[in-house]
């Protein structure tokens, strides 16, 4: 089957190797080719949301730097340079077109808070209602973190889950998972992101990139819990689509969940701050994973936090393993206080917890 012809929303993440050819220098003509593509898979009725790197690397270009800065104040200087050097050669290729681009420039914050959470999710509806093609980045310029430690790849897959998107293309200069431990080819299909998948995975030593397969397969996982088939491949390839909707193999297809996390819970998913965590038991565990039943006081061992009614928090098995996350109906204190109306009551509901 191939997972492109049942799509109708996608996200195609493009490395700033794919954009640029050298620092500073933007490959405009793999922009106008990429910008058909995107107005032929549109015509197609499928939706297209575009996660664009390249604004630190335009930037260093335009303020002559030869390597990528260290300091925060001058990456986010170029950043600030780079954006909108970025966002108009992006509309001036789908001008050919007709099509009209958004700009979208979000922070982790803009993820973790949920009714911005909610927000990002209702403006990019609103565009493509409309007939935008909304263009996501990180907004480098204000985001300490998101500099020092962020990657598109992450916010590729967080931007699939938000706007429930059926696949996501990370697009970059390789043609995809290489088993370098054995046939030195492109993996073909991944079922699932196992020990042994993870090994092939090296980081990047490009000047301008952050991240490199370490950081693409990490994207997968969030993409994959979201039941968001993904594809690595090679943004270079003028047909990769073509290629993809005649049923050809490109690049490496990792298979989506089967049991996807429900929309109204996604953004429990993706919280990678939470404000403390529960260890439960063992039979906790089997109730948890094995039953779908909610938390109970009575199976809970220790709380770390502090985290307040309302907040989420990580669920631990005894073995320290993360096995949840959800949202706590009371403080830490009440928790650790055994309180004797807590030990049949509901902790964590069903409704409110995902398992990682």
């Amino acid at each position: 089957m191939n997972p492109l012809n049942h799509a109708k929303r996608i996200v195609i993440k493009l490395g700033t190797g794919v954009l640029t050819s050298g620092i500073g220098n933007l490959n405009t003509a793999r922009i106008a080719t990429l910008c058909g593509q995107v107005n032929a898979l549109r015509q197609r009725g499928i939706e297209v949301i575009l996660v664009s790197s390249g604004a630190v690397g335009l930037g260093m270009g335009k303020l002559q730097l030869d390597k990528r800065p260290k300091d925060l104040a001058t990456l986010q200087a170029c950043a600030a340079v780079g954006q909108s050097i970025l966002i108009n050669n992006w509309q001036q290729g789908f001008d050919p077109h007709g099509l009209t681009v958004a700009q979208i420039l979000l922070t982790r914050e803009d993820l973790r808070a949920r009714h911005r959470h909610n927000a990002v999710f209702n403006t990019v509806e609103r565009l493509l209602a409309n007939g935008a093609v909304p263009i996501v980045n990180e907004n480098d310029t204000v985001s300490a973190a998101e500099i020092k430690f962020g990657d598109n790849d992450t916010l590729s897959a967080l931007v699939a889950s938000v706007t429930n998107a059926d696949m996501l293309f990370i697009l970059s200069n390789i043609p995809g998972l290489i088993d370098m431990q054995g046939t030195g080819q492109v993996v073909a299909t991944v079922p699932a992101i196992t020990p042994e998948i993870e090994a092939m995975a090296q980081g990047t030593k490009h000047t301008t990139s952050v991240g490199g397969m370490i950081s693409k397969l990490s994207a997968a996982k969030i993409a994959h819990r979201a039941g968001c088939g993904v594809i690595i491949g090679s943004g270079s390839d003028p047909e990769l689509f073509n290629k993809l909707l005649k049923g050809e193999s490109v690049g490496t297809y990792f298979v989506p969940s089967q049991e996807p996390v429900k929309s109204h819970k996604r953004w429990i998913a993706i919280q990678d701050d939470t404000h403390g965590s529960i260890t439960v038991d063992a039979g906790a565990v089997e109730a948890l994973v094995k039953r779908g039943k909610s938390l109970l006081a009575a199976g809970i061992i220790n709380c770390e936090g502090p985290f307040e009614s309302g907040d989420v928090v990580q669920i631990h098995a005894p073995d320290a393993a993360i096995i949840a996350h959800g949202i706590v109906n009371y403080d830490m204190e009440r928790i650790q206080a055994k309180l004797p109306e807590l030990e049949d009551n509901v902790v964590i509901h069903r409704d409110h917890l995902v398992l990682l």
